[in-house]
């Protein structure tokens, strides 16, 4: 299997340090450590609750397939959404 490469672990890592700078940079008491970087990459460094992670990973409610990570930076999958997208191609 190949590595990533150098440069993908580099922009990873300064993605983990700009979101908690950000984090950081306020006062104590209005730290959320949830947010978004640039308004758009989402984060989050709560810890994980099984319901965030059931939100991520399998959302009947939410229409999104992308769905912004329950922790860390980034995005992970809806996958009951990707199962009902896949579900519609197959019966068309």
């Amino acid at each position: 299997m190949r590595s990533r490469g150098p440069g993908w672990v580099l922009l990873g890592l300064a993605l983990v340090g700009a979101a908690v700078c950000r984090e950081l940079k306020r006062p104590a008491g209005s730290r959320t450590w949830h947010g978004r970087l640039v308004g758009i990459l989402p984060y989050d460094f709560r810890p994980p609750s099984w319901a965030r992670i059931k939100t991520e990973l399998w959302n009947p409610e939410d229409p999104r397939i992308i769905t912004p990570h329950a922790f860390g930076v980034g995005w992970g999958l809806n996958l009951y959404q990707v199962k009902e997208q896949l579900r519609a191609s197959l019966t068309q």
